[in-house]
């Protein structure tokens, strides 16, 4: 990862040791990860190199176990949603985790391995301005708080609550990333229920729907997204996932009623999958063939849809073929555009007028002067596609767009070298996908989807570009640490792997190193 990775942890933290340790057997040394119990701690010992290092076994985002992930050279990568850690400082290297890992102390004395847990102390450090206060503008923040910056620090969202996990919204839940004595502890202002109206960039202020205006020195704009427009979003009954409050009515209305959900991608399916034992019929309805087929292809959205499209009345849906679907409740998922109110006389609107539309300079910066950009709202160069520019608009990627953001903000020069990981949850099943597949032309798949267990490569010119699995862990991760280390994988291998590989997923972690 560069620079980036190098930089530390999300938050600094200090330790002091405990007393207590734990004997562990070297056999560790043939397997080179295991979990062990410290006491009332989980830890994960690693042998890499000769060398042991304990630290925390559990990933700071879900607490999955890391045992079971990746090792590669001096990280380990979860296995369930991507994020990297260092096994020899804890320290988080890739997204979405949102804190290091505590590091233990290691010594070996007569072929035994000695642990001794070390307690961890938030460490007290003694103005950027970002507009939104999601999760690009949060690490941002985090960022500059741990590089030293000593200076202001404002977050400014529109919404009434502090940063929140999004991914779970679909889940009717929702977790707060940080709570506010997190925000007081380390000196970041959070303005809550406040929308930026204006932005004059040659004076360098911004100015707010309350009339208030405040003054930067380096901005962020991070503004996120809004659901597409759809005829009849205002009517009864039709409902629009967006915040946290959109969830709990979505769940309310819907308990025991035949819902009808217009999307067959993120959102649509996964409020389907949410919602099977709570309404009475759920009709599911799409313009492509397939769900999730512009993302994961036609392979894996193997349930067919129709191909239609739809206009909205209050008590039934009536699609172009003309058939009525009686519904109590209508919720679209239909993708997402940019939301940004500032007007069009500002110089940034050949960069932010449309997502995706314009390229965004390297280092997340816009083509102002000290103004970056991050998140859905971003076009960026994407290292493992060849600099390729594109939008996307997942949690793990506005993550580690903060992060660049603000070490470039503290004149680091550091570039984007993270590699696309994302999931979707599908009636508890669990679908992880890593890569760029747009334009891919063929794929290679292990297993059956019917049966719920696959490996998916996507291939482009003879090349893998992408993977997805479902009851395959952790193949997908290894496959992002391939990616994250610039190696290629060629049709070929991708072909051999699949050939060798079993279910068991410790034989088939042991044939993709003996392949790679």
């Amino acid at each position: 990862m560069g620079q980036e990775a190098q930089r530390g942890r999300s938050v600094h933290m200090l330790y002091t040791h405990s007393f207590v340790c734990v004997c562990v057997c070297v056999c560790v040394c043939v397997c080179r990860m295991m979990e062990v119990e410290v006491g009332r701690h989980n830890v994960l010992l690693v042998r890499s190199e000769g060398i042991y290092s304990a630290i925390g076994n559990q990933c700071t985002h879900y607490g999955a176990p890391l045992s079971k992930g990746v090792l590669s050279g001096h990280r380990v990568r979860c296995p369930w949603h991507g994020a990297c850690f260092n096994i020899q400082t804890g320290d988080l290297e890739e997204y979405p985790g949102m804190d290091c890992l505590p590091c233990h102390t290691v010594k070996v004395e007569n072929n035994k391995v000695y642990v001794s847990v070390n307690k961890k102390v938030m460490c007290v450090m003694v103005c950027s301005l970002s507009v939104s206060a999601g999760s690009a503008s949060l690490v941002c923040a985090e960022t500059l708080r741990q590089e030293n910056f000593g200076g202001r620090i404002i977050m400014v969202t529109r919404d009434n609550l502090l940063p929140y996990d999004k991914t779970r919204l679909s889940k009717n839940d929702s977790i707060l990333l940080r709570r506010m004595e997190f925000f007081h502890k380390y000196d970041i202002e959070v303005w809550l229920c406040k929308e930026a109206m204006s932005l004059d960039t040659e004076k360098k202020k911004v100015t707010f729907d309350d009339g208030s205006v405040q003054g930067y020195d380096q901005l962020l704009i991070s503004t996120g997204s809004k659901g597409l427009e759809c005829p009849g979003k205002d009517l009864e009954n039709v409902k629009m996932l967006e915040t946290p409050e959109d969830a709990r009515q979505i769940h309310v209305a819907c308990m025991g009623c035949h819902i009808v959900i217009v999307g067959t991608s993120f959102v649509g399916m996964e409020v389907a999958s949410y919602m099977t034992d709570k309404a009475s019929s759920i009709t599911v309805i799409g313009s492509s063939e397939l769900p999730y087929q512009k993302t994961l292809g036609p392979e894996i959205g193997k349930v067919t849809m129709m191909n239609v499209f739809v206009s909205v009345q209050v008590k039934e849906v009536v699609l172009k073929s003309g058939t009525v679907i009686p519904a109590d409740v209508l919720i679209v998922g239909i993708g997402i555009g940019v939301y940004m109110r500032l007007p069009s006389t500002t110089p940034l609107v050949t960069i932010l007028s449309v997502c995706g539309s314009s390229p965004l300079l390297q280092y997340m910066r816009t083509n102002v002067l000290e103004v970056f950009c991050g998140g859905d709202l971003a076009t960026f160069p994407l290292a493992m596609a060849k600099d390729q520019r594109v939008n996307i608009g997942h949690w793990q990627m506005a993550q580690a767009h903060g992060r660049v953001a603000a070490l470039n903000m503290l004149n680091i020069p550091t570039e984007l070298n993270s590699v696309p990981y994302y999931w979707t949850v599908l009636l508890g099943k669990t679908i992880r996908y890593t890569g760029y597949g747009e334009g891919y032309t063929d794929i290679v798949v292990k297993g059956k989807v019917e049966e719920q267990k696959f490996l998916a490569f996507y291939i482009k010119n003879d090349e893998v570009i992408a993977a997805a699995s479902l009851n395959y862990d952790p193949a997908v991760s290894a496959v992002a640490e391939r990616f994250a280390a610039g190696n290629t994988i060629t049709k070929k291998e991708a072909e051999y792997l699949l050939t060798k590989m079993k279910w068991i997923v410790p034989d088939l972690w042991q044939d993709f190193n003996m392949a790679f």
